[in-house]
């Protein structure tokens, strides 16, 4: 068996070169398309079976963890590797994650199998439907309604920000299942079904995400992920497993800003001499460098205490909000170094600065990441 540094010390690079090789060829193509040849060549690689747990196909992780699990390490590793190289292989890796993790709590135990080890090959292409109109941050604010029927249920309502909104062919879906506020549950939704329907969206970079309908969908209580009432724990756990990976692409995409700002510094000459040797401009390379140099280690932190079986509830929050604030940062910073070019449509230091902008709202803003850090403080201290 593989030790855990062996593992990590592979999934580096593979992520590297599965970018490095294809991230041209994927920015050449639209967004559907890329996100589909981006799945497709996650799953040839082997990349995509590190979000699934080993008992329903995925990768064997048991070096990294204690319990049948994906492994925060490998998650963290690879989408530093990823986002490094392509925003889209990044997002499209730790979806087939967050909208697949649920499904190992499925009724169906048989379906369980069937979904997960068609994630974990990149053959099923998994969404994660939580956020609504109403309900962002709050999730005990899902007004989308689960009715219990004869043999299962009908689901009606409206979910937006899905990512993978219209091409997936799977959704985990929190809904109301009963007007108490915390009275949620969980389903597996596939598509297409008759009254699921998408309409897909713009945001600031490539990105597969759309509003997702649901009028009057059936679904089969074997199709139901855990307990009745107990989607909104479900659905948390499934956040607090995959948020220290936002934090790493977060540091994948400012080290590759870094990266571009540097040579760029090194390379281009005004008044006679190289940028580099303005006091400055190094002073900025230099604070670049430390602030991501911090944010790596905290994400290190994070990632070591969740997969060791902790909470990490302070952990993951410091690095969440350092990384994500971190990287915003270090993008701006590498625009302004670059000039004009920066924000030259078709550089990479102007992707980049679309790319990272979202990773400071999605799966808690950072001004959530301050309360849970402020409420834990304080409990700590009590």
């Amino acid at each position: 068996m593989s030790s855990a540094a062996d593992i990590l010390a592979r999934l580096g690079p593979a992520a590297d070169d599965l970018g490095r090789a294809h991230a041209e060829e994927l920015a050449r193509l639209d967004e559907t398309a890329a996100a589909r040849r981006a799945l497709a060549l996650l799953g040839d690689s082997g990349l995509c079976a590190w979000m699934v747990p080993a008992d329903f196909g995925g990768a064997d992780a048991s070096a990294l963890v204690g319990s049948d699990t994906l492994s925060v390490r490998a998650a963290v590793v690879l989408r530093r590797g990823l986002a490094y190289r392509s925003a889209m292989l990044d997002v499209m890796l730790v979806m087939q994650g967050l909208g697949s993790y649920a499904i190992a709590n499925a009724v169906d135990r048989a379906l369980a199998q069937e979904l997960l080890r068609a994630v974990a090959a990149g053959r099923v292409c998994a969404a994660f439907a939580l956020t609504e109109p109403g309900a962002g941050s709050s999730l005990t604010d899902i007004a989308l309604r689960a009715r219990q029927v004869a043999g299962g249920w009908r689901l009606s309502g409206h979910k937006t920000f899905i990512s993978n909104a219209g091409i997936a062919d799977v959704y985990t879906v929190l809904a109301r299942t009963g007007d108490e506020p915390d009275n949620l549950t969980m389903f597996c939704v596939r598509a297409p079904t008759r009254g699921l329907r998408c309409e897909r969206f713009e945001v600031l970079g490539p990105h597969p995400i759309g509003d997702v309908y649901f009028e009057e969908v059936e679904v089969s209580d074997g199709a139901r992920l855990g307990a009745v009432g107990a989607g909104l724990g479900l659905a948390l756990s499934v956040l607090a497993r995959l948020r220290t990976s936002v934090a790493a692409a977060a540091v994948g995409f400012g080290r590759r800003a870094f990266d571009e700002s540097r040579r760029h510094l090194l390379e281009r000459k005004q008044f006679g001499k190289p940028l580099a040797t303005f006091q400055a401009l190094g002073f900025d390379i230099a604070e670049m460098d430390t602030r991501l140099r911090a944010a790596e280690l905290l994400v290190d932190e994070a990632a070591t205490v969740v997969d060791g079986g902790g909470a990490g509830t302070l952990e993951v929050a410091r690095a969440k909000l350092f990384a994500t604030e971190t990287a915003g940062w270090v993008c701006d910073r590498a625009v302004q170094h670059l000039g004009g070019l920066g924000v030259k449509r078709g550089q990479v230091v102007e992707a980049l600065y679309r790319d990272v902008r979202a990773l400071r709202i999605y799966e808690g803003s950072s001004e959530v990441q301050k309360l849970i850090l402020a409420k834990e403080l304080f409990r700590q201290a009590k």
